[in-house]
């Protein structure tokens, strides 16, 4: 069309730039499937395929790891990867339907299914990114305070061992406990970005921090607080032993943005509390009116003013439940995969201080949907940063053009 300025379109663009990706870890990895694994029998052709299963292929045999990574038995070792996937299977802060303790595992065993090799995003995360499974953390059922306290000191090591953290939950009660474990060792504040069809932002919840809580605990400068420490005394009803613990000092409110909140259940109470914060929250009307791209671009804006690290939290009820029905709490009117997938692409490319997925709960999945779209989130969001060369090591693989 004449005038017309649109960039031409390379078709394989995305195809010469994974060519120059070397392939040594794959090489590599076929070399050690034949050792440990022995050779196939004499009828087999493909002489790379092993006796016994020790690689990547079938998908639906071995031992599940995350991606099959590497397994990180001795956790003192964890530093030694770029990122590390860290289950976190506790669902005692759900307020309806339980199950989201199962998350991590389902998680892992669809993630079978992928190779790390994406024409779409240009990226081979298994060459690319250094990435181990960390395991589980040990939560303690029924017992939300010690099991917070065994997750931040879980997710500290991580992070100060200089790994990725990749946290897959579990309910979003955790959502506080994965900050916690992060934002002291972070010289400035940090800003969180949120999706969600619930707010997560109330006080308590039957007299507990549950999943409709996190952001109350993480957000910094509560109005509150001078008022509780002077109107409530020893046996009231504030007096619980972590009521000392609220707020993180560099998690300022104006760095909060909650993205695809609404529907009919649990909002009116955080609302209140973001409202008197002033936090962000932007609405699945906001969100339809603005699109996808306007949408990643302003929680970008309002997340990093002023902070100098941002992190992640994908409830995977953010997602419609036509296409996530494995979660606690699902609302209509969700996000289609592919328009949450393009914002947190955009959101990726900037870096990131770490990443949670939650509330998936297999018990309620059909087809394993729900898990294998926290499988895409967790991909997504780390091959946008590898190929934004935030994290991973890209130009030590990649031959130049």
């Amino acid at each position: 069309m004449a005038g017309d300025d649109t960039p031409e379109f390379d078709g394989n663009r995305k195809l010469k730039d994974l060519e120059r990706i070397s392939q040594t870890k794959q090489e590599k990895e076929i070399e050690r499937q034949l050792e440990f694994g022995l050779e196939a029998a004499s009828s087999v052709n493909d002489r790379s395929i092993s006796l016994f299963a020790r690689g990547s292929q079938p998908a639906f045999a071995g031992i599940n790891t995350f991606m099959r990574a590497p397994y990180c038995e001795d956790i003192r070792k964890v530093g030694e990867y770029e990122a590390a996937f860290l289950g976190v299977p506790f669902d005692t802060g759900t307020t309806y339907r339980s199950g989201t303790r199962f998350g991590p595992q389902a998680v892992r065993r669809i993630s079978a299914l992928y190779d790390g090799y994406s024409v779409d995003a240009g990226v081979d995360l298994t060459e690319e990114l250094d990435m181990c499974d960390a395991g589980d953390v040990f939560v303690i059922p029924g017992n939300i305070e010690k099991s917070f306290d065994q997750v931040s000191a879980a997710v500290s090591h991580v992070y100060t061992s200089g790994a990725f953290p990749i946290m897959c939950g579990g309910d979003h009660s955790l959502g506080y406990p994965h900050v916690r474990g992060i934002a002291p060792h972070i010289d400035g504040n940090v800003g969180i970005i949120h999706f969600d069809r619930h707010i997560d932002m109330q006080e308590m919840d039957m007299d507990e921090r549950m999943h409709t809580t996190p952001w109350f605990w993480t957000s910094n400068n509560h109005p509150d607080v001078l008022e509780r420490e002077h109107s409530h005394g020893p046996g009231q009803h504030h007096d619980h032993s972590h009521m000392h613990d609220v707020g993180l000092d560099n998690c300022p409110p104006k760095n909060l943005v909650q993205i695809g909140i609404g529907g009919w259940y649990g909002s009116r109470p955080g609302s209140k509390v973001a409202r008197e914060r002033g936090s962000s929250v932007i609405t699945m009307h906001d969100f339809e009116t603005m699109g996808p791209q306007k949408t990643a671009e302003m929680a970008l804006e309002l997340a990093w003013k002023g902070a100098k690290a941002v992190y992640l939290s994908f409830d995977i009820d953010s997602l419609d439940p036509a296409f996530a029905p494995g979660t606690g709490t699902p609302e209509p009117g969700g996000f289609m995969p592919r328009e949450a997938f393009e914002m947190i692409k955009i959101i990726a490319a900037e870096g990131l201080c770490g990443m949670e997925v939650v509330e998936v709960s297999p018990p309620y999945d059909v087809n394993d949907n729900t898990s294998q779209l926290a499988c895409r989130v967790i991909l997504d969001v780390t091959s946008a940063m590898v190929a934004a060369c935030k994290l991973g090591h890209r130009s030590q693989v990649m031959k130049p053009e």
